[in-house]
C-alpha cells in the first residue's frame, strides 16, 4: 500500500505509510531537520469479521492484516509516539489533548478510506434484496493498549466525546484498576463528522524557530529576517484571515455555545443569537481530495480591499521556513506570484449583473446597489453574508440564515423547524467552479458548519425558486 497524505483542516499535512501491523503518520510540518525518527504516531490495526446476525456477535473473532476497512469488524490503538526535538518545538502542555489530537487526524484518515463498508446488515434473510436489509453505523473500535493504556485516559478521552461506548453504566467494580469498563470503546463515522475540529487541533509553541510562528498555522506574513536568519517581527494586515484554528497560545479554538436566552424579533419570540464571524474572519475551511483543493468560507466584507486570505492551499508551504529545512525558497508567495482579488462589493456587482445570476436574485444595477444589499446583509440580525473560495479564490456567495426569524418561517408550521435550525441562500458567481461534482462538495460544507456551529441545529433548509431547475436537480 502506496504512502497517502492527510490534509487537515487547519492546513497540516500527514503522511501516511504502511508499516509492520498498522500505519505510521508522520507530522511534515514539524520534521523540520529531516529526522530519521519524524514527529508524528504509529498505530496498530487489525480485521475482524463482520457481525453476521442481528444481535451484534461476531460468528468468529480470528484478526487478519487491515486491507480495507470494515463494517465493524476493525480494532486499532496508537502503539508509539515520537514527539519534535525540544529545540524545535515546546512539549504539549496536555498530553492527553496530545493524544485526543492523534487519535482525532487517524480518525480522519480512517474515515475517507476507500472503498467504504457495505452499510447493509449481512445474515439476516439470504433471500431478501441488499437494499432491503437493515442498515448499521460504520464504526471502529478503540482498543485499551499501547498509549491508550493509561488507567484514566480513555476517560478523559471519553468525556471530550472523541470515542463512545454502549455501556453507559458505573459497574460495580469498586476499584477499576484493569480498566474492564473501557475496553469496548469504539468511535462511529456518523458522530465523528459531528465533532468540532476545533476542539482537538492545535499546533505546538516553537521554542526558537517553526514553521508557524505566533499562530497556528498561517497566521501573517513575517518581514524580512536579519543577517543571522532571525525574524524582525510580524507584519499583520489590516484585513487579515486566519483561519478558525488560529491561536496565538497554540490551544484549541473551540468554544461551546452559551445558555440559551430568548428574546422578541417582530413578534417572534426565538434564542437570543451569537454574532456571527467578523468581516473578512474565514470560520470554516477543509480539504476536498476529490478536486485536490482547499474550500473556504469567510464572512463577507465592504472593505475595498480584498480580505487577505492566510489559510491553506493545495500545495503551499509554511510563511516562515527555520534554516536547514530543506524547502525550496522559490516555492514561497512572493510579489511576483501574488494575485490581486477584487473587494466583495466589486464580486458581487460581476455576479449580479450575470444574466444568469440575475434570473433567480434580481439584484443587476450599479455597484451601488450592490453595496447596499451587501450593507443590509451584515445589518442582519437573523442572517450574515459569506463568500465561498476554492484555494482563497472567490467563487460565490451565500447567505446562512435563522429559519425561525426568516420569512421562510412564517409559511412554515411550527412542527417544521426549531429554535436552532437554519437556512442557506447560495449562488456561483465563477464559472470555472460551476458543475455538479462541486455543487455536493460546497453544499455539504455549509450543511456541516451549520451543525458545527450549533449542535442543537437539527435541519438545515434551502429554498431554491420552483423555475431554478438545476438548483432542484442538484437537490434531489
Amino acid at each position: 500500500m502506496a504512502p497517502s497524505f492527510v490534509h487537515l483542516p487547519n492546513g497540516q499535512i500527514l503522511t501516511v505509510t504502511p508499516v509492520f501491523a498498522g500505519f505510521s503518520f508522520k507530522h511534515n510540518d514539524l520534521d523540520v531537520h529531516n529526522s530519521a525518527f519524524p514527529p508524528g504516531w504509529t498505530i496498530t490495526i487489525e480485521s475482524q469479521r463482520d457481525h453476521d446476525d442481528a444481535s451484534g456477535q461476531p460468528k468468529d473473532s480470528f484478526a487478519r492484516r487491515y486491507r480495507s476497512p470494515t463494517l465493524h469488524g476493525d480494532n486499532m490503538f496508537i502503539s508509539s509516539i515520537s514527539n519534535p526535538n525540544n529545540t524545535d518545538f515546546k512539549p504539549a502542555t496536555s498530553p492527553t489533548r496530545q493524544i485526543a489530537m492523534m487519535l482525532w487526524a487517524t480518525l480522519w484518515w480512517y474515515f475517507h478510506q476507500e472503498p467504504r463498508p457495505n452499510p447493509h446488515v449481512q445474515g439476516t434473510n439470504p433471500d431478501m434484496p441488499e437494499d432491503g436489509k437493515p442498515k448499521s453505523e460504520w464504526r471502529i473500535n478503540i482498543r485499551r493498549e499501547g498509549i491508550l493504556k493509561g488507567r484514566h485516559l480513555l476517560p478523559k478521552l471519553e468525556r471530550m466525546g472523541i470515542i463512545l461506548s454502549e455501556d453507559s453504566c458505573v459497574g460495580e467494580n469498586v476499584d477499576d484498576r484493569n480498566g474492564e469498563g473501557w475496553n469496548r470503546m469504539f468511535a462511529s463515522q456518523r458522530h465523528f463528522w459531528l465533532l468540532d475540529p476545533r476542539i482537538f487541533l492545535f499546533t505546538l509553541s516553537p521554542a526558537t524557530y517553526s514553521p508557524f510562528p505566533g499562530a497556528s498555522p498561517y497566521p501573517s506574513r513575517p518581514s524580512s529576517p536579519d543577517r543571522e536568519g532571525t525574524p524582525q517581527g510580524l507584519r499583520t494586515p489590516q484585513m487579515q484571515s486566519p483561519g478558525p484554528f488560529a491561536s496565538g497560545s497554540h490551544l484549541p479554538t473551540y468554544y461551546p455555545p452559551p445558555p440559551t436566552l430568548f428574546t422578541f424579533t417582530n413578534n417572534i419570540r426565538h434564542p437570543l443569537r451569537q454574532k456571527p464571524p467578523a468581516q473578512g474572519e474565514t470560520f470554516y475551511t477543509r480539504y476536498i481530495p476529490s478536486v485536490g483543493q482547499y474550500l473556504s468560507f469567510r464572512t463577507a466584507s465592504l472593505s475595498h480591499k480584498s480580505p487577505a486570505y492566510r489559510g491553506p492551499v493545495s500545495g503551499s508551504t509554511p510563511t516562515f521556513l527555520p534554516p536547514k529545512s530543506g524547502v525550496n525558497q522559490d516555492n514561497l508567495p512572493s510579489i511576483t506570484n501574488m494575485t490581486i482579488t477584487p473587494s466583495d462589493t466589486d464580486l458581487l456587482h460581476s455576479w449580479m449583473n450575470d444574466p444568469r445570476v440575475n434570473a433567480m436574485w434580481g439584484e443587476a444595477g450599479p455597484r451601488s446597489k450592490q453595496e447596499a444589499f451587501l450593507r443590509t446583509a451584515l445589518n442582519s440580525k437573523y442572517s450574515f453574508p459569506v463568500i465561498g473560495c476554492w484555494d482563497g479564490k472567490p467563487f460565490g456567495y451565500f447567505e446562512i440564515y435563522w429559519v425561525k426569524e426568516d420569512h421562510l418561517g412564517r409559511h412554515l408550521s411550527s412542527h417544521d423547524y426549531g429554535n436552532w435550525d437554519r437556512g442557506i441562500h447560495a449562488l456561483v458567481g465563477e464559472q470555472e467552479f460551476r458543475g455538479p461534482h462541486r455543487v455536493i462538495v460546497w453544499l455539504s460544507a455549509l450543511v456541516h458548519y451549520c451543525w458545527l456551529a450549533d449542535p442543537r441545529t437539527e435541519r438545515v433548509m434551502l429554498e431554491p425558486r420552483v423555475d431554478n431547475k438545476k438548483s432542484v436537480t442538484f437537490l434531489d
